[in-house]
Formats: structure tokens, sequence, C-alpha cells
């Protein structure tokens, strides 16, 4: 099934048609504890939520694991759910991964509709059709394809972020700009993503409105891509680039107990993953170079030591696109110039993680 991406101008109007057109006998809305508390008030009185039925669970990327979505089921069966449901799930990645995998699951499988409530579920987790949960401290290790009816993007939720999570969705917005155009990458780097901070003055009503344009184009990144590769069999590791690395810093931090938000650990991927490009794909060096300094700029860094690179080789291994433990990346050539299926050996990467920290 295809899902449907409206890049809203009114919510409320096309949150309605949107439930219109799925078949449902009930509605759930389904929340965790942040999104019920800042973005659910700003669709509660809406007429098509009148008698919607609100679950709300933990927030954060911890808490994606079985016990919540079991509690999830548990709440479906015992307030009535059937087939006939539908499901909305309001909230960040965690959310719509959560979320879509339980509808996608209970009664074997109901309606669901996203509306993410962060930049990174946006451009990301909320666009695609993978669900899922952590499981035994690795990311996304269950998990089902299964598109949502609708995903609704309205940036009037940008306003509810702080500058953190601002960020972490526009590394992703970075990576789907070095996958595709150069136009789009010198865009994204010449934004005044400063402006979106923890200030007490809002953004503009223009910044705002850049940004929702920008948003736009990058999720028309991933859905062209996920267009041609569903199943992720072929191009759609595309997506994966900053993530192969990117994952196994941010299942380290979780183990350390210093979490980085998702967009933060793949930017410091992408850091690793360019010089990979750079020293096996002959990706440019200025690009590299600008790219590299605007991460450090607003992204910072992870402190990590050469002691750390055994651990982090390991949770690199038991990433999910690996083959026989043989580390997998998608490395570029240039802007657009996706290589798929790279296998690079322990060595080159222990380089990349020392230029990583060289920074």
């Amino acid at each position: 099934m295809e899902q449907r991406v409206i890049i809203s101008g009114n919510l409320q109007e096309e949150l309605a048609m949107a439930i219109s057109e799925c078949e449902h006998d009930k509605i759930f809305v389904l929340t965790d504890e942040h999104t019920f508390i800042y973005c659910w008030p700003l669709v509660k009185d809406f007429l098509c939520l009148k008698e919607a039925e609100v679950i709300t669970i933990q927030a954060s990327d911890a808490h994606k694991d079985i016990h919540a979505l079991t509690y999830v089921w548990e709440q479906l069966s015992s307030r009535g759910g059937t087939r006939h449901s539908c499901m909305i799930n309001l909230g960040g990645g965690m959310v719509t991964d959560l979320g879509g995998f339980a509808a996608s699951t209970f009664k074997r499988g109901i309606n669901f509709i996203n509306i993410p409530t962060t930049l990174l579920a946006m451009v990301d987790a909320s666009v695609g059709g993978k669900t899922g949960i952590n499981l035994n401290g690795l990311k996304n290790e269950v998990g089902v394809f299964n598109n949502p009816e609708y995903v609704i993007l309205s940036t009037q939720f940008l306003k509810t972020l702080d500058e953190g999570n601002i960020r972490a969705g526009y590394a992703e917005m970075l990576k789907h700009g070095l996958i595709s155009f150069k136009k789009m990458w010198a865009d994204l780097l010449n934004f005044p993503l400063e402006v979106f901070s923890d200030s007490q003055q809002q953004p503009d009503e223009k910044l705002i409105h850049d940004l929702q344009l920008m948003v736009g184009a990058s999720v028309r990144v991933k859905e062209n891509v996920v267009e041609v590769d569903p199943f992720e069999q072929n191009m759609r590791k595309a997506l994966n680039f900053g993530h192969t690395i990117g994952h196994a810093f941010e299942t380290f931090s979780l183990r350390k107990g210093h979490p980085i938000l998702h967009g933060y650990a793949v930017a410091y991927g992408m850091i690793c993953e360019l010089y990979l490009s750079a020293m096996r794909c002959h990706f440019p060096q200025d690009i590299l170079r600008q790219t590299v300094s605007f991460i450090r700029e607003y992204y910072g860094s992870l402190d990590i030591t050469c002691d750390d690179y055994p651990e982090l080789l390991e949770l690199m291994r038991h990433d999910k696109k690996n083959r026989v433990g043989i580390i997998n990346f998608t490395l570029l050539g240039d802007i657009g110039d996706i290589q798929i299926n790279q296998e690079c050996s322990e060595e080159e990467i222990k380089e990349a993680l020392d230029f990583f920290r060289e920074g």
C-alpha cells in the first residue's frame, strides 16, 4: 500500500479528511508523556477527535521496547479496539515506530495515521513504512514494513521543540541533501539554523515557512527512494548513509548512561562515513570539509577513546544491513553518487573513528 503524505496547510481539515477515508469504528490516539502535554492540546478540540481515546506511553527511545508495545496492545484490547479501529500516532519517531508496529500487528493489522511532531520524525521515521521496537539493547531489532494510510506533516509542532530536537531532525535532512542534489545540500548548509535555539525569541513565520519547504523537499527525497525499493533490497540502502556508525554511537551512548538524540548520532556517523567515502570512493575533499565543519559547529562531538573501538565495532557488526559479520556501508562518490554495499575493514573504520575524534 502506498502512503499518502500531506504537507499541512490546515491540520484540522486534513486530519478529518484522512480519518473519513480510513475505516474506523473507534479512533485511538497514541502519545508519549511529552506529546500528551505539548502536542495533544493543539488537536484535542478537533471535532474529528471528539470520541478519540488517548493511550499514553513513557517518552524516549529507551522505552521503545516490548513492554511499551505490550501495554499498547493491552490498551487497544481492553478499550474495545477491533480490526476495524484506527490509530493516530501523535509524536516523534519513537511513537510512530512503536505505534505503527502495534497497529500493524493488533488484530493482524488496523489502519493508522502518523502525525509526526518532531522534525526528525517528519523527515525520517514517520515516512517510508518502517515500524518496530528495540530489543536486547539493539536499535529496531524487531519490526515490520507497513505504510500508514496517511502521514500529515504540520510545522506548527516545530514551535514545541527545543534546539536539540530541531538539530536532530536537521541532520537527517542534511543526509537527504548529501544523497541527492548539490543545491539542496548547499541550501541546508546556508540556512540560519542558529535561530532555532533555546532563546526567548521564536523564529519568525518566514523562517518557519522556509523550513517547511525544506522539509517537503527532504520528504520527497525519501519518498522517491522508498518508491523504487520499498523493502530495502537495493537502493533504499542510500538512506542508511551515516547510520551504520551512527547507530553504534547511539547504542554506545545509551549503554553508558548518557543517551544522545538519534539525529546527533547520525551527524557523528556522517563525519566518519564521509571520511570512508573520501578514502574509498574519492568523495570531494572540499565538500567533506564544509560538511564536517557544519556538523562540528552545530552538533559538537561525542567523547570516545580508542579503548571504546572494540565495543563500537561489535555494535556495527549487529547492524541489520550486514551479512555474516561483515560491516557493510553506504558511501558516496560525490553528492548524489551513492555507493551501496561497501565493505570496510576494521582498520579503515578505526581510521574513520580517529578522524572523528581529532575534530
